[in-house]
């Protein structure tokens, strides 16, 4: 993190497999990314903007040379060696043409008018994180190793991106898109195409309701892997793994993990097994499966990778030695590179060894309990504060995972660890409706949220209060998103809570699928029909309906630019809760989208202004911990959410 510019920056680094000789590939404060080394393993390709603009790089690993081989108008993703090494595909948007109807005449010579109005016709026309979207698509590239001009393969009022796999033989290239007539209502309808670049012809090479994406060629060049599930329309589906045999065309479904869903995979270099991963009971697990049939786990500790909050997320990749290079997290600091081979795992590097053991961390623990609707187990963790002594009293601090459809674990998590660090138990858990659990777990919501995930939470809450050790006058809640939702219709149905911070929630489902980035997906998956159709179902399940029953001091927070949660939700109930007179608040973070996060002192500032509304409502018998707060802040490493 670039304190100086709040930026992120990112170098690429190697290792040796044993742990040794850790050192840079490149340097300086720029952003590099997407390593991919070629076939031969004598040249890495990567991403770069240190010439103004991301742009295609080579490095040679024998002596160090790099290059720039692209002067791309657009960012390149998605960049994918051939297999003879001998070009890189890649996905850019193109710009499509602006034709703006409204035509205004009249303006006389030297006149300053105001810029020309915005018009569109699309479904959607903005997206969290991108912006008003402008017209035009990403369509696919390849160019040669050795520079030159690229050549668009693709074409067409649809988007093709994400990971690209080529075919044996170096003559065509596998993606994943929805190019449906009406790819802007069945949003996640996307089909498996292959184009060949003699002709740039595109062929469909699946069919079925539902998505298919993430394809992979094996290394014989013989079987296309990609992931899929028949759409039911639910809130949410198990991702499946098929492997299809080009030359006769048959699928089939790989054995994985029973009703769990595959997230993403990496074939073996035999070309008879493929390395997966997956959530199970909030942990990131990694397993190999063989096509006939057998699966086991090979690790339990992936993840890390998201900074903010304990999500899922890791990253991983098998040798051809079958060993497999990973993520690794155990909570207590952020992601590091292990290795697993033969039958276990060796921590390779320790990039936060000259920071987290000068910290006084949280140590966390697993906590299960019985909900109190229905006695289902419900899984959490809790975070104990630095020198946490259980004959005492601390305040304890609800904090809500979003999505819905997703899971905490123990990952590390700068939020939580800051929140500990300023005196406070935490307490996150994964309610029904969390991914990680099954599919029948997970559609406890469907249609039905936010609905007994309440019951779910507040048994967590009285399970902790059962221990003896946290004090029921300091109780508070918030939550992200998802968290923010539930957070808002918890205060509307509890008065237990001294404060609550409701960052970037839904209040109102009827103004929200009509604002939102994704309202074909909203509308049909998460209630199965449009707000004048449903009135009733959108009213019962909005915090706006029960605002009248809240008296908790609440803090709104959000992203003034944040096209998925807009801030007009926080804004409605910021503004009903001060016209009956409830503390209000409300915190606007500028420039910043739906992860709030996007640069490293917003993160910061996030929980400074929950920790501030916390200790504004605590009972005057507490010891301030503001400063407590302030202090673990200061020079606490940033992240995103």
């Amino acid at each position: 993190m670039d304190k100086t510019a709040d930026l992120r920056r990112s170098n690429i680094w190697r290792v040796d497999a044993d742990g040794s000789d850790l050192r840079p590939v490149t340097s300086g404060r720029f952003n590099d990314s997407a390593p991919r080394l070629s076939p031969s393993g004598e040249v890495l390709a990567y991403v770069s903007n240190r010439s103004g603009k991301p742009q295609i790089h080579l490095y040679w690993v024998d002596n160090g040379q790099d290059i720039q081989i692209s002067h791309l108008p657009k960012a390149p993703s998605s960049l994918t060696w051939s297999p003879d090494g001998k070009y890189l595909a890649f996905a850019m948007f193109v710009p499509g043409k602006k034709d703006n109807p409204i035509k205004v005449s009249g303006k006389p010579e030297d006149a300053k008018w105001a810029d020309p109005v915005s018009y569109t016709d699309k479904l959607v026309y903005r997206v969290d994180g991108g912006g008003y979207v402008k017209p035009g698509n990403k369509q696919l590239f390849v160019m040669s190793r050795d520079g030159g001009t690229p050549r668009q393969l693709t074409s067409g009022d649809f988007n093709h991106d994400g990971p690209l796999a080529w075919s044996g033989d170096s003559q065509s290239i596998y993606f994943s898109a929805n190019r449906h007539d009406n790819h802007e209502t069945e949003v996640l309808n996307s089909e498996i195409y292959r184009v060949s670049l003699a002709g740039s012809e595109i062929g469909q090479v699946t069919e079925r309701f539902g998505p298919d994406f993430h394809p992979q060629v094996s290394p014989d060049g013989k079987q296309l892997a990609y992931l899929g599930f028949d759409d039911k329309l639910l809130g949410y589906h198990n991702a499946a793994l098929y492997v299809r045999d080009l030359a006769s065309g048959e699928a089939r479904m790989v054995k994985t993990a029973e009703d769990r869903s595959v997230e993403s995979f990496r074939w073996d270099s035999d070309s008879e097994s493929i390395v997966y991963q997956y959530d199970d009971f909030g942990a990131t697990k990694l397993a190999r499966s063989s096509l006939d049939g057998e699966s086991r786990d090979l690790v339990v500790d992936a993840g890390g990778l998201s900074l903010g909050r304990p999500y899922d997320g890791a990253a991983f990749n098998v040798a051809p030695n079958g060993a497999v290079a990973y993520t690794q997290t155990d909570g207590s600091a952020p992601a590091e590179l292990a290795l697993f081979k033969g039958r276990k795992s060796k921590l390779i590097t320790a990039v936060n060894a000259d920071l987290i053991p000068f910290r006084d961390m949280a140590t966390i623990e697993e906590i299960r309990f019985k909900s109190g609707y229905d006695q289902r187990e419900i899984q959490g963790w809790v975070a104990y504060p630095p020198g946490f002594d259980a004959n005492k009293k601390y305040p304890l601090v609800l904090e809500i995972h979003g999505g819905p459809f997703a899971n905490y674990g123990k990952r590390f998590a700068a939020e939580i660890q800051l929140f500990a660090a300023a005196g406070n138990v935490v307490l996150y858990l994964n309610p029904r409706g969390s991914t990680s659990y099954g599919a029948e777990f997970a559609n406890l919501i469907h249609h039905n949220y936010p609905s007994q995930d309440y019951d779910d939470l507040m048994a967590g809450v009285d399970a902790m209060l059962a221990q003896g050790f946290i004090d029921e006058e300091r109780l508070y809640v918030t939550g992200g998103s998802g968290g923010g939702t539930l957070t808002a219709w918890i205060i509307g149905h509890t008065d237990r809570f001294r404060a609550a911070v409701v960052a970037k929630p839904v209040i109102n489902w009827e103004s929200f699928v009509l604002t939102a980035d994704f309202s074909p997906f909203f509308t049909r998956y998460w209630f199965g029909g449009m707000p004048w159709e449903k009135p009733e179902e959108y009213r019962r399940r909005s915090p706006l309906t029960y605002v009248g029953n809240v008296k908790t001091p609440t803090m709104l927070l959000t992203g003034e630019e944040d096209f998925r949660t807009p801030i007009s939700e926080s804004e409605q109930y910021y503004k009903a809760l001060k016209l009956q007179n409830v503390p209000a608040s409300m915190v606007r973070v500028p420039g910043a989208s739906h992860g709030i996060a996007a640069r490293p002192s917003q993160l910061v500032a996030k929980v400074a202004a929950i920790q501030h509304w916390f200790d504004q409502y605590a009972p005057k018998y507490d010891e301030p911990v503001l400063s407590q707060a302030e202090g673990a802040i200061e020079g606490e490493p940033d992240g995103e959410e």
